[in-house]
């Protein structure tokens, strides 16, 4: 288990990092074309998404053991969940925030990316039979 909490830590942390070149890098002082820009915005919504997982092993311990595929699947809807509802809450002015139905489907992909990311990771660290 100590295995995949490791793993779940640097595949956050680069995540993490890879957002952040994205966001503060990247959009505001590279000259994009015009047909990838849709790409570079939602790819912050995807990579984050895809980390969820991860992040739940590596922060929430308490609350997700991630022990069993039941435990990884419970992870994953309520990380989808709010995600979701971090997007709809975009429509509220206050905020100064953009939503947007591409985000919640990048989101989705990515969730769905991340849970078998995590999947395989937890085959072959914590299903893992000894001869």
């Amino acid at each position: 288990m100590l295995r995949l909490k490791n793993l779940s830590a640097r595949v956050v942390i680069i995540g993490v990092a890879i957002i952040w070149i994205i966001k503060f890098i990247i959009r505001p002082f590279v000259h994009i074309p015009q047909s990838l820009k849709p790409f570079t915005g939602l790819a912050p919504n995807l990579i984050g998404s895809f980390l969820l997982p991860f992040g739940a092993c590596w922060f929430f311990q308490r609350m997700f053991r991630m022990q069993t595929m039941q435990d990884l699947k419970i992870a994953t809807w309520f990380g989808l969940v709010l995600v979701i509802i971090n997007e709809y809450m975009q429509l509220i002015p206050v905020f100064h925030r953009t939503f947007d139905y591409l985000d919640i489907l990048s989101s989705f992909a990515g969730v769905l990316c991340g849970y078998f990311a995590f999947a395989k990771a937890m085959q072959r660290y914590v299903f893992k039979t000894y001869p």
